[in-house]
């Protein structure tokens, strides 16, 4: 099956979807910087490598922009924080889903490394997670509390599970929430806009990667 987006036609594609629910991201905010946050979901190779169960199609076309994302935080120096999804090598914290998922994503293992080309640098942050919210059962709340976070940039893997449920979450927490729609991606892009528009419409604004970073160097 072809990917339904990539590194190349992401430019094009985020045009689109901009434009489609553009009279549903009406919540438009700037970022921040000095209370703001990136955070990445997920871009292990357990979910980014072709031969998974798991594979993430959209993934591979995203890297350069969350590269181009981590830097300008760095550059800012501002809070990168990563996640990895991972399991007991016994599925001690599998739960329910072992029955949804074929394979789990095993701690420890070369699988469960995030992508070499954003890999964490030393100090940062990185949140090991068993179900789709970063905030579920983790102490990510209590670091961005510490860190005195108000705006929480969530960028990665999948958009319409990971990224969408710990965007949700946050905005429960009251955090103002930026969605990069070229710096997210899903299995296909039915499920990439349909979560698109749920967050625009109830729970993030949605723009362009460029956008963020434009609003983080003006502000710092």
């Amino acid at each position: 099956m072809e990917p339904y987006v990539t590194s190349k036609s992401l430019s094009g594609k985020t045009e689109l979807w901009l434009r489609n629910i553009a009279p549903f991201n009406r919540h438009e905010m700037r970022l921040d910087a000095a209370k703001s946050a990136l955070l990445i979901i997920d871009m292990q190779k357990f979910f980014l490598d072709p031969d998974s169960p798991t594979f993430t199609c959209g993934g591979p076309a995203i890297l350069p922009t969350l590269k181009e994302m981590i830097e300008a935080f760095r550059a800012s120096r501002r809070p990168v924080i990563f996640t990895k999804h991972v399991h007991h090598p016994d599925n001690l914290d599998s739960g329910i889903m072992r029955l949804w998922w074929k394979g789990m994503c095993i701690e420890g293992s070369p699988e469960s490394e995030i992508h070499r080309d954003i890999a964490p640098i030393a100090g940062e942050k990185v949140v090991s997670k068993h179900r789709y919210s970063a905030f579920y059962g983790t102490d990510l709340e209590i670091v961005l509390r510490c860190l005195k976070i108000e705006d929480l940039v969530i960028g990665g893997i999948m958009t319409n599970l990971c990224c969408e449920s710990t965007a949700r979450d946050a905005y429960f927490r009251d955090f103002r929430v930026f969605i990069p729609a070229d710096g997210t991606a899903s299995i296909n892009e039915e499920m990439h806009c349909a979560s698109l528009l749920n967050l625009a419409y109830g729970f993030a604004f949605v723009a362009g990667a460029r956008r963020i970073i434009s609003d983080l160097r003006k502000e710092s």
